[in-house]
Parts: C-alpha cells; structure tokens; sequence
C-alpha cells in the first residue's frame, strides 16, 4: 500500500488511493481504533453503480455499527472478500490487508490530504 500521506481522505475517515481512473477505498487507522474489533463486513456487489457520500457497506465491530461511504461516484470494480471472511483485516492492518473496495471513477471529487485529514482527527 501506499504511504499514508500519499493517500487521500474523507471526513467520514475513509482513505483513498488513487491510480488512474481506479480507486482503492478503506477506513483509516483512527476510524478502525474508533470501531474497536471488526466482526463484521458487508460490502456492496462487484458491478453495482455508487455515488459520493452515499452509504454503500457497514462495519460492525463489538461495540458499534458503522457505514461505509462511497468516497467517489462510479463503478465497483472489486470487493475485498478477504476482509468479508476476516474481517480483523480491518484493524490489524487498514492500510494494506484490510482495503475494502475498488471503484472506478470518471471525476474525483475534492478529497482532503493527509495532513488535513490529520488536523480534522486532532480536534
């Protein structure tokens, strides 16, 4: 995976990995420390069409249930079934293992860097 402050970021604490005109999607660090132990993940079906800021999956951990915003509109390329069939992926290694979704995109909406993201988590 890319080096964090590479990637791009959401306020909803997704992180985005941008190659071409395809999408690399998971949850931060703080976000995946925020839900406790993943237990749970559902994502949305290859092929299914997505728009920015809509909810498109769900995070259930041991002590909350959180939703999975699509950061871009598009396309679902793929779905990592990895983290659907272990779902620790998500916390033990966010940034690599435990992506979650490729989509594919035409506009890339405005994304927050890293060091936005991480003045927005300081707060």
């Amino acid at each position: 995976m890319a080096d964090k402050t590479e990637l791009k970021y959401t306020a909803a604490h997704e992180w985005i990995l941008v190659d071409g005109t395809t999408a690399t999607v998971g949850i931060t660090d703080y976000a995946a420390d925020k839900l406790g132990d993943v237990v749970f993940v559902e994502l949305p079906e290859v092929g299914s069409t997505v728009a920015s800021g809509t909810v498109v999956g769900e995070i259930e951990s041991t002590k909350s249930v959180g939703e999975l915003f699509a950061p871009v509109d598009g396309t679902v390329l793929e779905a990592n079934e990895a983290v659907v069939d272990s779902p620790e992926l998500v916390n033990s290694d966010p940034f690599g293992e435990g992506w979650l979704i490729k989509v594919t995109f035409e506009t890339l909406p405005e994304l927050l860097s890293f060091d936005e993201y991480a003045a927005l988590v300081a707060e």
